[in-house]
Parts: structure tokens; sequence; C-alpha cells
């Protein structure tokens, strides 16, 4: 049976040293696809804009820089608080988003109950992936 963790929370899009806009975004674990975390950033567009992260990287970045290219991870202070940077880069442009630090650690520390760290290949149905995978190409 499927498990799904979730969360809702409020972040901010850092468009200069001076400058930030607040953005409400969702975080959702869903042990069907237990590498990765979904965040969805509802920017006031009709449609939110989904990235997949990787629930590894995002731990890491709770307590050092992690990750190379589109997705890069790490702690620091902002006004005074403790906050997780997330750059993403795509096509389209980058991305600065200052997440608070102790609510994506408690989102973390959830999805770890459901699904331990180490422990995700038990969770991944083979056969369901390869048929996917098959109907899509």
């Amino acid at each position: 049976m499927d498990t799904t963790v979730s969360c809702e929370l409020h972040l901010r899009l850092i468009l200069s040293s001076d400058s930030s806009l607040p953005v409400r975004a969702s975080l959702r674990y869903d042990t069907a696809d237990p590498y990765a975390v979904r965040a969805a950033f509802h920017t006031g567009a009709e449609e939110a804009v989904e990235w997949a992260l990787a629930r590894e990287l995002l731990t890491a970045g709770l307590h050092r820089p992690a990750g190379i290219g589109d997705v890069q991870v790490w702690p620091c202070r902002s006004r005074g608080l403790d906050v997780v940077c997330i750059a993403l880069t795509s096509e389209e442009g980058e991305a600065l988003l200052h997440v608070p630090a102790r609510v994506l650690e408690r989102f973390l520390e959830r999805t770890a109950a459901v699904v331990p760290p180490g422990t995700e290949h038990g969770h991944v149905c083979l056969d369901e992936e390869l048929s996917r995978l098959l109907a899509e190409s």
C-alpha cells in the first residue's frame, strides 16, 4: 500500500540581495516513488511550477552544500533565521528559494518514518517500473 506525506509551506523567492517574494509551495513524498520529493511552487499562474527533487539531496542540504547541475541545496541564515537555499536551473531560467530549515527538516523526518533512508529499494516494484517505462516508449 502506498503512503503519501505532504506539507504546505511558505518560502521566499530571492530576486536580489535586497528583494524577495513570498511563494506558497507544497511538498509531496509518495512511497511509490521513494527516492523523490515532488515540489509544487504556486507562483500565481494558473498551474503550479513542479519539480522532482531527490530526497537524499534535500536531506544532505540541511547540513552542507549538496548537488550539482540543475538543483543545488545548502544551509544558510537569512534575516536571522535558519533556511535551506534551493537553487533551480532550467532552460526557462533560474530561481533561488529560501525554505525554512525547520519546516523542511520536519517534513523529511516524516518521510524517513515511512521509508527509512537506505531502504528505498525495497519500495520499488521493478515489474511496475519496467511496464511504465515500456509504455512510455
